[in-house]
């Protein structure tokens, strides 16, 4: 039995918001018949009035005040698919202090000013959900914030941008060139007009943010993150990874190191090569996966669609119904306790790593190079040659290394009369079971 209406008020009407009010009166009937929640989307504040658009509306629920609707008493919930800094961050903490939980679907906004939006809705006591804002389509904010809320996580590792995604993938089955690679993906609408967000990693970046603020409760900002983009990944790159044994993918890793003065944490985007039978290699197209390794449930996986307005908009719906049977019960969800974060650099970080020289092909040469990997105490796991002519091409794997020494070790490689370039450099995830 329907307890009455939750009016909904919506803060834009782009790609998402138009996919949320479509998907709202498609699945109305369900959720009331399931729920007792009678979903209304009564107010909607847009940039354009006369702008044409998928959805059509009564007359009167269009406005340009996005404040007006906020502030509108009879407004239960606010929808905010705005994007940006401001006017969200403004017009959100109005609508908490109003008493009104709010959804959003702002990584941007939250990456960078998270704790005072979590705050005021705490001290207020209403919902700020936000399961969009990071994995589209995929539930995995909730099962973090909720689910996992006892589980001793120990790193979060995901495929959180599908352009990056798509755009390696076909880079390494149709052994086709970057370039060519993101023309395909701009084409199918996988990619932005401007790319770089996506490409160079922004994207990733404010996601693994937010992923870290919620799963180790401290405060990460966007400017945090250490980051990496994948422009100068290369065809020859991805075949040397298939050769060893590897799929090359723009990673977030987030994860916890415990020191004895206290936990550290290192929050990081970069492309990686992860191990062919990894689950994160499997991941095609545009795609994500999210990897929670934890103490007591062992390996988790989260797969799905991570953005599209269809997708984008079912985890906004999701949000809205949470948000309206904890109002009707007179409660919201909490982010609980957050401290400051102390970060690792990257610097200070180990991995394996795999690195590509162009060196000239004469006697001596791997000699000298294996030398310099010794004098930085980087130990060399395996080692393949190609003859170029003059040339020749150096692909190593390292065994597990700090990051500062691989980078004096680079240093001084190109440096050296016998190294043309160091063509490329990548991080190499450890496999699944360690």
């Amino acid at each position: 039995m329907s307890t009455g209406p939750v009016r909904i008020g919506l803060l834009g009407c782009g790609n998402v918001g138009a996919a949320f009010v479509s998907l709202v009166r498609e699945r109305a009937a369900v959720i009331e018949s399931r729920y007792g929640i009678d979903l209304q989307i009564t107010r909607v504040a847009v940039h354009n009035l006369s702008r044409e658009r998928p959805v059509e509306f009564d007359d009167g629920v269009l406005t340009h005040d996005a404040s007006d609707v906020v502030n509108d008493p009879n407004i239960d919930v606010v929808v905010e698919t705005i994007g940006g800094i401001e006017p969200a961050r403004g017009l959100i903490l109005d609508a908490i202090a109003g008493g009104k939980p709010v959804v959003t679907a702002n990584k941007e906004l939250l990456a960078n000013l998270g704790s005072e939006l979590y705050s005021a809705a705490d001290d207020k006591g209403v919902d700020l959900l936000f399961e969009a804002a990071v994995a589209g389509g995929i539930p995995f904010m909730r099962p973090l914030r909720e689910s996992l809320a006892g589980e001793d996580i120990a790193r979060v590792m995901g495929i959180v941008n599908g352009t990056t995604n798509y755009v390696l993938c076909r880079m390494a089955e149709e052994h086709i060139s970057f370039g060519e690679a993101l023309a395909e993906a701009q084409e199918l609408g996988y990619a932005e007009r401007d790319p770089t967000a996506d490409i160079e990693g922004f994207d990733a970046g404010a996601k693994a943010a937010i992923i870290a603020s919620v799963a180790f409760g401290v405060d990460v900002v966007a400017g945090d993150v250490y980051r990496e983009g994948i422009s100068d990944i290369t065809p020859a790159d991805l075949a040397f990874a298939e050769r060893l044994g590897y799929v090359v993918k723009l990673l977030a890793i987030i994860e916890r190191f415990r020191e004895l003065d206290g936990p550290e944490i290192a929050v990081r985007v970069h492309p990686a090569m992860v191990p062919a039978g990894h689950p994160l290699a499997a991941v095609r197209d545009s795609f994500n996966a999210i990897f929670v390794e934890g103490e007591a449930v062992g390996d988790l996986m989260f797969y799905g669609r991570g953005a599209g307005g269809d997708p984008t908009a079912s985890a906004v719906l999701g949000d809205v119904i949470d948000a309206a049977l904890n109002t009707g019960q007179g409660r919201g969800a909490t982010m609980g306790k957050r401290e400051v974060a102390t970060l690792r650099p990257i610097d200070a970080l180990q991995s394996e790593y795999y690195i590509n020289l162009e060196v000239a092909d004469r006697a001596g040469a791997l000699a000298r190079v294996a030398g310099v990997f010794g004098d930085h105490g980087v130990s060399i796991r395996s080692m393949e040659q190609e003859g170029l002519g003059e040339e020749a091409r150096l692909v190593f794997i390292t065994h597990e290394a700090v990051e500062r020494d691989v980078q004096a070790t680079l240093q001084t490689l190109r440096d050296l009369e016998v190294v043309d370039r160091v063509r490329s450099v990548l991080r190499v995830v450890a496999s699944a079971d360690g």
